[in-house]
């Protein structure tokens, strides 16, 4: 069976990944010593809240149709494959899915990690898009690949001013 998604799912996930990514960046922050790579920490942590913030009016404003499910899914399995793809790609702001940040960690440092996880991101989208079929919301999965580029932006303007 092919598993497409509608795009109150694909929402659904992004919603989770940017959730989970601004507390990443709050748990590191706290563990920072240093004050510039703290603020830069408490930053990303501000610009995930409001890609979340996006997300979830975008995520709002969907019609009935955009909401259907696209799938015959009794057992619930297209929830599971989504769970799992959310916590297998959320890692936004984190070296790795199993490790941390030390606090140790130089400002750019930090925004290396962060430019490159959010690639990831948009690779992520990117795949997402072509699971969503026209009828359903392509165009707001769209719409969050824009908001994660645009996210890339802001990162390598703050990377260009520390170097």
């Amino acid at each position: 069976m092919t598993i497409t998604f509608n795009a109150d799912e694909v929402f659904e996930m992004a919603e989770e990944i940017e959730r989970s990514a601004a507390a990443f960046y709050r748990e590191a922050a706290k563990k920072a010593s240093d004050k510039k790579i703290k603020q830069t920490l408490i930053d990303l942590a501000a610009m995930e809240d409001g890609h979340l913030r996006t997300f979830e009016q975008m995520r709002r404003q969907l019609t009935s149709r955009e909401k259907t499910e696209t799938v015959f899914d009794p057992d619930n399995q297209a929830a599971l494959y989504l769970q799992t793809m959310a916590n297998s790609r959320g890692t936004e702001g984190k070296i790795g899915q199993t490790q941390k940040l030390t606090g140790k960690e130089k400002t750019e440092d930090i925004l290396k990690i962060a430019i490159n996880s959010e690639k990831n991101s948009v690779v992520f989208y990117v795949g997402l898009k072509d699971l969503v079929p026209t009828e359903t919301g392509k165009d707001k999965v769209k719409a969050i690949i824009t908001e994660e580029m645009g996210h890339i932006a802001v990162l390598n303007k703050e990377l260009a001013a520390i170097k």
